[in-house]
């Protein structure tokens, strides 16, 4: 996993109760595929390849929220996006063991919205 100083720094200051949870969701997207990066965006952890992909959500406290900024328009069948607009997806992860459970379709999310 390719960390970013700027993202590393923002979570060690961050006291967001999820925090683990954050840490898991950033490592499965980075882990699916090489050529995705990572900033600071908006306040917050933002992933990127030819432009941004996903943020996560920092004022979500009870659960973490990735958005997919063009989420609506990644191919494939996703149960867990959720959101019925015409642009962004949300997922959710209430917990470490929510984020194992989701971590391969994550990574297809991002595998696809990469492509």
């Amino acid at each position: 996993m390719r960390s970013s100083p700027e993202v590393e720094q923002w979570l060690s200051a961050s006291e967001h109760p999820k925090k683990d949870v954050m840490q898991a969701v950033r490592k499965a997207v980075l882990e699916a595929d090489a050529r995705v990066t990572e900033t600071i965006k908006w306040k917050s952890p933002t992933f990127m390849f030819n432009g941004n992909i996903a943020s996560i959500n920092p004022q979500a406290r009870s659960h973490v929220s990735l958005m997919f900024h063009t989420g609506a328009s990644i191919p494939g069948d996703f149960p867990s996006l959720q959101g019925g607009g015409g642009t962004a997806r949300y997922m959710r992860f209430e917990d470490e063991a929510d984020c194992v459970a989701k971590a391969s379709e994550l990574q297809a999310i991002v595998r696809a919205g990469v492509r």
